[in-house]
């Protein structure tokens, strides 16, 4: 039983460590799905399936149904002299009546759109991935900021540990000058020197607490996650070995020379001929058939069908230059890629040696660690036995905590240094 309770107590605490971290690729992850931006991935989808939708019911029957009412000054009517023979016959001839009127319905039903529908379908697809590559472009800015918001709390945190450190060196020292001067071996001044400076330290503590917590606020923000109590890991600092870019920008040119090159197919459609079944039904007067109409007034039945051809040559004047702007359209975009593409390679080339620097300069950090936490002892020692006051003991602890400054200062920013890398390439 007791085994039991330490196996559930160590899971337990190893649970906690565990969820008392986070890492640079969970806070780039929760903030991408966190950012309003997101939600528009869904609506682009829905988009899309009504643009599809709207062209296949192209292929449905079109129906209009009308209703309407004329009168006219003149109408169709039997010749005089014709009208004179019927008329003796007992028959009476007025013709057409000047008030009309109907109710019916045209019907139209696509047998060949030339091709016209499978292109709009083409292009509605085309440019729904166009459209979801520059969603993918504005959402993976949201990295960078992520990753300097990062950053810029591991050099926050480390200025703190590091100045934590230097306090209690300072409290330690001004201790033991304390008891120095109870003794009468060492002044009053000496005593207010490494006060003063400790009280300064204590003041650069709170600027460097409030910065960080200032930095996590706003990481929260985009991540919608608390970092309270959360210990933010340092990330891995493998250098790519591939260094091809691969970033969303060089996928929404691709969609977008697709998205042209699908238009393309537009111009054939265009250029071709239409075939369709109609049909006309209506009631009403006067009907299909005058004659009866002009005999009697009373409305009737009507129904026309037939199939209908349709070539829309003046399309055929603008192919050539509809084909040339398109071409020209692809031209500037993939001008724009190469553009990207060099700009790119330059800013890995700087990047690049940017690490390269950074590498050589800390080859010697541990040593100037070391010496000046040396010279930092030795003067402590000297200042036991009254070589040395306080002044220059202040100036070795001031190197020392610089000289560790700038160790975490530079380790943090190659770490940086070599996410901005990550980030130019998509690695």
């Amino acid at each position: 039983m007791l085994r039991m309770y330490l196996l559930l107590a160590l899971s337990l605490s190893a649970g906690f460590h565990l969820s008392a971290q986070v890492t640079l690729e969970e806070c780039v992850t929760l903030a991408q799905d966190n950012y309003p931006l997101i939600r528009k991935y869904d609506l682009l989808e829905q988009t899309r399936e009504v643009n599809l939708s709207d062209i296949h019911k192209s292929w449905l029957p079109q129906i209009n149904v009308y209703g309407q009412g004329t009168v006219q000054n003149e109408t169709p009517s039997f010749p005089q002299s014709l009208a004179d023979i019927i008329s003796r016959t007992g028959t009476t001839l007025s013709g057409l009546d000047e008030w009309q009127y109907k109710v019916g319905a045209d019907i139209s039903q696509n047998i060949w759109d030339g091709g016209e529908s499978k292109t709009k379908r083409k292009i509605e697809r085309a440019e729904d991935a166009e459209r979801k590559a520059a969603m993918d472009v504005r959402l993976y800015a949201i990295r960078e900021r992520v990753e300097e918001l990062y950053f810029g709390i591991l050099l926050m945190d480390e200025q703190i540990e590091q100045t934590r450190n230097m306090q209690a060196l300072l409290q330690s020292n001004l201790d033991k000058l304390r008891a120095m001067r109870k003794n009468g071996t060492a002044m009053q001044s000496d005593v207010d020197m490494v006060e003063a400076q400790y009280l300064s330290g204590k003041q650069q503590l709170i600027q460097a607490e409030s910065a960080s917590e200032s930095y996590r606020k706003v990481l929260e923000l985009f991540t919608g996650r608390s970092l309270v109590g959360q210990e933010l890991v340092r990330p891995d600092a493998s250098i790519p070995h591939d260094l091809t870019p691969d970033r969303p920008e060089l996928k929404q040119f691709e969609a977008r020379l697709l998205a042209n090159e699908a238009k393309t197919a537009s111009i054939t459609a265009n250029t071709m001929p239409k075939i369709g079944l109609f049909a006309q039904a209506y009631y009403g007067y006067p009907g299909f058939d005058y004659f009866a109409s002009m005999m009697n007034r009373d409305p009737s039945f009507n129904i026309l069908a037939g199939v209908k051809v349709s070539w829309n040559i003046g399309a055929f004047y603008h192919t050539k230059n509809d084909r040339r702007k398109l071409r020209l359209a692809s031209d500037h975009i993939a001008v724009e890629r190469d553009v990207f593409l060099f700009n790119t390679r330059l800013k890995t080339r700087s990047q690049l040696d940017r690490i390269d620097e950074l590498k050589a300069v800390m080859e010697e950090n541990g040593r100037i660690v070391r010496l000046r936490e040396n010279v930092r002892k030795a003067a402590e020692s000297q200042l036991d036995n009254g070589v040395i006051d306080a002044t220059a003991l202040l100036t070795k602890l001031t190197d020392e905590k610089q000289a560790r400054l700038n160790a975490s200062y530079h380790e943090i920013r190659l770490l940086q240094s070599i996410y901005q890398l990550k980030y130019t390439l998509n690695q």
